[in-house]
This record gives structure tokens, C-alpha cells and sequence, in this order.
């Protein structure tokens, strides 16, 4: 009798512990080992029928394979298999700019440092005025080197003629400063980047579904000797990146990424403006460090403050600060499939019309 009695009084709290998979710290909601949803949409202000309609949307008029929509910590809207891992594409150079914030703040990394002073060459050597670019420059896609990379998939074909660049005077989007970030982040801390992101984003962040196993690296050494560093990801995962951005690199108790290095990488370096005037405009964004930057005329009402990391074939993880809120968009490459970065656009508009 006793023993049923104490069973019945720690029911309610058995059952408790089963439901509470977020921790509470300060005003932030964060998740545990699996995300929560939101109870009542429309109690934090949202249009249940336009997030219907939403979800249409993506069935008709896209070719997403898992999205989801985070704010203050829970889900609002999800889509797809968001558990599947698939490929990152170039979001993995807004991973990379993370992983630099701690080697930064404990000096272990110099942006200021040159390629000749880290003994940076490639094949058929570097120009001497392509030496003198620092990793800053690298991280900011102004290094005025125009190498070929050892990977496609970048605007490459916009560069001027090679030694014709002060660094850090123009910007390109450009795969030799991304895989040459990458080598150098190994090289000064003697880790592999797959490493860092288990150590320090993966397991503190409890991701779902991160597998070392799965990533890897790719590209033509005989054009250039700097890999591209590749990434898989889940979508329920890219979102705790998402998350971890939006709550300036603190997890729970933990900061992880400094929160001035959160503000500088996602600050403009490049307005979208000045690269339209400049022929290399890429995306609809300016730039920041390894972040795409909503800039003027986008970083308007709720997309004020917002950044994205994009990737190519429909990768994205948007941070929405107005809003308290991430969006992580996947579209499967292995699928032959892609989803065109104004359609995404468009899909965000219509997610933002849902507010009431």
C-alpha cells in the first residue's frame, strides 16, 4: 500500500520530467536532446491558416526535403524529414567562421597574420602581392587571390586578373579563401575542422544526429592543394546552429562562441550595394565574415538585424533576431533536386505574412 501510494504521488512529476525536454535560462528557452514544439500558434501571435497555406506552398511550389521554423526555442512550423542528413553545400563556411570565434578570442589564431608568415602556397606558387593577404581577408572574401580553388561553385569566373588586387580592397565570393580558412583553422589548432565541430558545436549543442563518419573532404589537387572541407547535416541540427547564432553563442549556461565574434562575423563588411557596383554581387546580401548579411534594401521591418547561411541547390539557415527566430530550409542534393534562392525568399515573405 505504501509503495502504491508513493508510486501515485511521483506520477505527476514522472510525467513532468517525460514532457520537459527544454531548459529555461534567464528569458531563453533552449532544447534538451530533442526540440519541443510550440503549444497554440496562434496564442504567439500566429495565422494557423497562413502557416496551412505555408506548408502548400512548399509542397507546390518548391523542392524542399525538411524545414523548420524555431522561435524562442520551440518549433513553430516544421516540414519534411527533418532527422535525414544531407549535404550542406556552402553553408559549411558559415560553420567554419563559428568555429574561428573561440581561436580568436584566446589569440591562438592572428587574423592580422599573412599568408607568407603561415607559409601559405599552392600550386605553381602565389604571386608576392597575394602573400601579403591576411586570414581576415580570407574570412571576409576580400583576399585578392585568384588561384583556382580545388572546388566549383564559386564566382570565380567574375575574378580580375590574378596580382591586379590590393587584399583586402575587393570582394569575391571565392573558394580559395573558403578552403584556405578551413586549412589554416586545422593548422593553428592541429585539429581537424570535423573535430572542432564535435567538440565544440555538436555535443554541447546536442545534436541529433551529427555523424563524423559521414563527413568529408573533396577537390582537384593538381589545380589547388586546399580541399574543400564538406558537412552533412540534418535539418533539426542546422537549426541548434541557427539557435546558437541567434542567442549570441550562449547555450544554456554555456557561451560557446564569443558573442563579440558572433556580432563582428555577422556584421557588413561588403554591402550588397558596393558588389553590385562592383560586378560581383552574388546573392541578394551583403557579406560579413563567412555570413551572408541582409543589407539595404532587405533589412527591412522583421528582416532587420537578419543573416543567413546559404548553400548551393536550397541549403539555408536564416536568423531572424526581430522575430526571436531561426529558419533552417534543406533541399536534398542527392536527390537531384534544388530549390532556387528567390523562391526561399518568397517562402520567408509568406512565413512573415503569418504574423499576425
Amino acid at each position: 500500500m505504501r509503495k502504491l501510494l508513493l508510486i501515485i504521488l511521483l506520477l505527476p512529476y514522472w510525467a513532468f520530467c517525460q514532457q520537459s525536454n527544454t531548459t529555461t535560462n534567464g528569458n531563453s528557452t533552449y532544447p534538451d536532446s530533442v526540440w519541443q514544439f510550440t503549444h497554440d500558434a496562434s496564442k504567439e501571435g500566429w495565422n494557423k491558416d497562413y502557416l496551412n497555406n505555408l506548408k502548400r506552398f512548399i509542397i507546390d511550389s518548391t523542392n524542399a526535403t525538411g524545414m523548420m521554423v524555431i522561435q524562442s526555442g520551440k518549433i513553430l512550423f516544421d516540414y519534411g524529414d527533418i532527422k535525414e542528413t544531407s549535404y550542406l553545400a556552402s553553408c559549411r563556411k558559415s560553420l567554419l567562421s563559428m568555429l574561428y570565434g573561440p581561436f580568436v578570442a584566446n589569440k591562438k589564431i592572428d587574423l592580422s597574420a599573412t599568408m607568407e608568415q603561415l607559409h601559405v602556397d599552392d600550386v605553381g606558387g602565389l604571386l608576392p602581392i597575394e602573400k601579403k593577404a591576411t586570414v581576415k581577408d580570407l574570412l571576409t572574401a576580400r583576399s585578392g587571390v585568384y588561384h583556382p580553388a580545388s572546388n566549383e561553385g564559386d564566382a570565380s569566373a567574375m575574378a580580375p586578373k590574378r596580382g591586379s588586387i590590393q587584399p583586402g580592397s575587393f570582394w569575391l565570393y571565392n573558394n580559395w579563401d573558403f578552403n584556405v580558412a578551413g586549412y589554416i583553422l586545422e593548422q593553428q589548432t592541429g585539429r581537424t575542422i570535423y573535430q572542432l565541430i564535435d567538440s565544440i558545436l555538436a555535443r554541447p549543442l546536442q545534436m541529433q544526429d551529427w555523424n563524423m563518419n559521414e563527413q568529408r573532404k573533396t577537390g582537384d589537387t593538381t589545380r589547388s592543394k586546399y580541399l574543400a572541407y564538406h558537412m552533412w547535416f540534418s535539418t533539426r541540427d542546422m537549426a541548434r546552429i541557427g539557435y546558437l547564432m541567434l542567442r549570441n553563442g550562449k547555450w544554456k549556461d554555456q557561451q560557446i562562441i564569443p558573442a563579440d565574434w558572433v556580432k563582428l562575423t555577422t556584421s557588413v563588411v561588403t554591402p550588397y550595394q558596393k558588389a553590385v557596383e562592383e560586378k560581383t554581387a552574388y546573392f541578394h546580401f551583403g557579406y560579413g565574415y563567412l555570413w551572408w548579411i541582409w543589407d539595404t534594401p532587405y533589412n527591412k521591418d522583421f528582416y532587420e538585424g537578419a543573416y543567413s547561411a546559404t548553400g548551393a541547390y536550397g541549403q539555408f539557415i536564416t536568423v531572424l533576431p526581430k522575430l526571436d527566430m531561426v529558419v533552417a530550409f534543406k533541399t536534398k542534393y542527392e536527390y537531384g533536386r534544388q530549390t532556387p534562392t528567390d523562391l526561399y525568399l518568397k517562402l520567408l515573405d509568406k512565413l512573415i505574412a503569418a504574423k499576425k
